[in-house]
């Protein structure tokens, strides 16, 4: 309740400091002849419109230096300054293209559009990019809950999104699906320092509108990578932290060369011990793009990888340890042969990844846009086991005769193995007036995965050799997909927003899972997935929307294991009000997400770590979102969010005491009811600003019977984030020092866990239910400091 009152004061506090609001206004032409449909927006806010049929343009803002763009798949830019109500008349016929933006434009919404999202800029991920993946940077925005297995943001990190787990958050980079094919999830750890090269990212909460890849049943990421340049640039950062946590990277841009070419590339290596003991990371990471541009054609060639070698902390700890060691890991454990209890020192996952993009872009004329991508995309590499005991006939080396004695098991170190491969083609074409945006697009993709283990030692090996595969199993995915989308805007306050997408996959796999046991799998999934919305503007600060989408999606590989095969199904509906009064603005949303057979959390994981799901029936989720952006006065502003919500299983049922209940209406797993951020932003200066940065997460099940023992306390977290940029520096265009604490009050909380039951038989022969419970806890206060050279 406090968090709640809080929140609420700060909006209503907000609202009653406004200052004057002056119009920037203006005509925009292309050689002398009117251009309608040029969007207009204050760069890093969100004030935006669209010239009308007669090129014309009306823009509110506050008081206060801005960077206008004017965008029509090319771009001008103005820096004005704001103090009195102005004309801007802007000829685009000389306009730089914009075209890094064109990539995105299919998969993305406008500010006016019926779908709920955040928008997340260059210079916000730059206040806070310290090293940590984006799950933590993106932890401020609504509906959004993040965690780590380390502790400390670095490493394998993850984010739950209206309490959708990763594996239902659709992530595109560039318009090209991140999500593997056959987990459904998203590995930032293979991507690290990835925030150093983006320009931009969208959240569209909810169905969201078509994209690339597995549909969105809690949200869908859009990732824009670093835009071209024109002016040549470098850049040093580095920083250090707590838990010997550092990072370094080297960044380069050549400019505009021969006024066609620029080159751009980056470098980073990300090391860690971790909060939890022997949770280290080093990761290294590249980035290298190359542009053309020459009249109304654009080219960009990217590739961008990483390889991760971070040690494992994917078992967590129970209640017990919990209370006693914070930060043990179970990871790597074993008893020597004098009965002492010892940790192996490489129980480690290693794995890389490299992406190899081509994106084309064509102007046809005004109006049209084609873009065609190419993605090649290969990943390999394995965790490293130490296996106490292991079965011998299991891996497939014995068993072993030594002497007169048959050794049926031994200790042993094993490797288990992905090597994939994952091909694209996407082409989309848009065309834009001043009352209609019409955007088409396919896609078609195919994906190859090779699951194999090897026993890399064994202390009786028998007559094995070295890499034996003792298990191997293939899978193959293909995807097509079609979509069509249009917004049309019948007047001056109504507009219309249609989009249909139909996707077609096949999903095959042969040969032997990781316990052995056989795994054929030949399905075909053919998905219809109609949405629909509409935009009302009250007045020129009001806008109102509503908005029904339709998703499925397949069963992941593991599901398969499981004796999953029914597709999941959602029906979403939003409803919306947006105000915007220049300054400050907030945006109220209430949702409605109805699911056939939903795939939940047990809260159960597997040996890997990996959370096991189950469908749950009927299900619903029902909440109301709430973001502002409150220029309180001259020196302060506040950005709050609150999500409010109620996430039940219709009809659960479960096996309890040896029988299966019927529990009625019970709480999703994973679904806290109240989620709440907030930012109060002290910025005295341009080039100095501190951020005091709130997190409320209420308490959650981890399991879906509404077990007490499967409570995931709430907690609440404070960081400081100050960034002071130095300019007119001799050498440097500029010194940029950032610092974050996170965890200000030293709050000791878990942001995730898992919770596990089953059926076991007492002395007197009856059946009773065992539960338990892990955590994985958080770090404490600590801190990262940073220094950027800008040459």
């Amino acid at each position: 309740m406090k968090i709640k009152l809080f929140l609420l004061c700060a909006i209503f506090f907000g609202w009653q400091s406004f200052s004057q609001d002056y119009t920037i206004e203006g005509k925009v032409t292309d050689n002398g002849k009117a251009l309608p449909g040029v969007s207009v927006y204050a760069k890093s806010t969100n004030y935006g419109t669209v010239t009308d049929e007669n090129g014309d343009y009306q823009l509110k803002v506050s008081p206060g230096t801005y960077t206008l763009i004017f965008n029509f798949g090319n771009r001008r830019e103005f820096k004005v300054n704001v103090d009195s109500n102005q004309r801007l008349d802007v000829d685009m016929s000389k306009a730089e293209e914009a075209l890094d933006e064109v990539l995105v434009q299919a998969f993305r919404v406008n500010a006016d559009s019926p779908i709920t999202h955040s928008n997340f800029s260059k210079k916000e991920i730059e206040e806070r990019n310290l090293g940590q993946d984006i799950p933590i940077l993106l932890n401020v925005l609504p509906s959004v809950v993040s965690t780590t297995d380390a502790g400390n943001g670095v490493g394998y990190t993850s984010i739950r999104v209206r309490g959708s787990d990763a594996s239902r958050v659709n992530v595109t980079l560039n318009g090209i699906p991140f999500n593997d094919q056959e987990s459904q999830g998203s590995f930032w750890v293979n991507l690290p320092d990835f925030a150093s090269s983006t320009e931009n990212i969208q959240l569209q909460r909810g169905v969201g509108t078509s994209t690339n890849g597995s549909g969105a049943f809690g949200a869908s990421l859009n990732i824009l990578t670093e835009a071209k340049s024109d002016e040549p640039s470098a850049e040093l950062s580095n920083s250090f932290g707590s838990f010997n946590t550092r990072r370094h990277t080297v960044e380069f841009g050549t400019g505009l060369l021969e006024d066609k070419f620029t080159f751009s590339g980056r470098l980073s290596q990300i090391k860690s011990d971790g909060y939890i003991d022997r949770a280290s990371s080093d990761l290294k990471s590249y980035f290298l793009q190359g542009t053309f541009k020459e009249g109304n054609t654009f080219i960009k060639a990217l590739t961008f990888g990483g390889n991760n070698v971070t040690y494992q902390a994917w078992n967590g700890i129970d209640r017990e340890t919990l209370e006693t060691d914070r930060t043990f890991n179970p990871s790597g454990q074993y008893t020597d042969e004098n009965g002492q209890t010892q940790f192996y020192d490489n129980e480690v996952d290693n794995y890389k990844q490299d992406h190899y993009q081509l994106h084309l872009n064509q102007r046809l004329d005004q109006n049209w846009t084609t873009n065609l991508s190419l993605n090649y995309t290969y990943g390999r590499g394995y965790f490293e086991q130490y296996e106490e005991n292991g079965d011998l006939a299991f891996h497939e080396i014995g068993p072993v005769t030594v002497g007169n004695e048959t050794i049926e098991e031994s200790d042993l170190i094993r490797r288990r193995w992905l090597d994939n491969d994952y091909y694209v083609i996407s082409g989309t074409s848009t065309y834009t007036d001043s009352q209609l945006e019409f955007t088409s697009g396919l896609f078609y993709s195919y994906y190859t995965n090779d699951h194999f283990g090897e026993v890399i030692w064994s202390r009786f090996a028998g007559d094995s050799k070295i890499r034996d595969n003792y298990y191997f199993g293939t899978g193959t995915k293909q995807e097509f997909t079609a979509f069509s989308k249009a917004t049309l805007k019948l007047d001056d306050r109504l507009s219309l927003f249609g989009d249909l997408q139909g996707r077609f996959v096949n999903y095959e796999t042969i040969g032997l899972t990781s316990d052995k046991e056989n795994l054929l799998v030949d399905e075909n999934f053919n998905f219809f997935n109609p949405k629909a919305g509409a935009t009302f503007e009250l007045n020129a600060y009001q806008q109102l929307y509503a908005s029904y989408g339709k998703a499925r999606r397949e069963p992941r590989r593991r599901d398969f294991e499981n004796g999953i095969t029914n597709p999941e199904v959602l029906d979403d509906f939003e409803l919306g009000w947006r105000v915007d009064l220049g300054n400050s603005s907030i945006n109220t949303n209430a949702y409605y997400m109805y699911y056939k057979d939903q795939m939940v959390l047990t809260g159960a994981i597997d040996d890997v770590g990996a959370p096991i799901r189950e469908t749950s029936g009927e299900s619903y989720r029902l909440g109301l979102e709430i973001d502002a952006d409150i220029k309180i006065n001259r020196l302060f502003s506040a950005r709050p969010n609150l999500t409010l919500s109620r996430n039940k299983n219709i009809d659960f049922r479960a096996n309890l005491d040896g029988q299966i209940r019927d529990l009625g209406e019970t709480n999703i797993s994973f679904s806290p009811e109240i989620i709440a951020a907030n930012q109060l932003i002290y910025h005295p200066s341009e080039e100095f600003q501190i951020n005091l940065i709130s997190k409320y997460v209420g308490e959650q099940y981890m399991g879906n019977i509404d077990s007490e023992v499967s409570l995931l306390d709430s907690f609440f977290t404070n960081d400081i984030n100050i960034v002071y940029e130095w300019k007119d520096v001799p050498l440097f265009k500029s010194v940029v020092f950032t610092g974050l604490v996170n965890n200000v009050f030293d709050v000791k909380y878990e942001s995730n866990g898992y919770f596990f039951f089953f059926d076991s038989q007492n002395d007197a022969g009856q059946v009773q239910t065992i539960e338990g419970a892990g955590f994985y806890p958080q770090a404490g206060i600590n801190f990262l400091a940073g220094v950027t050279l800008k040459f």
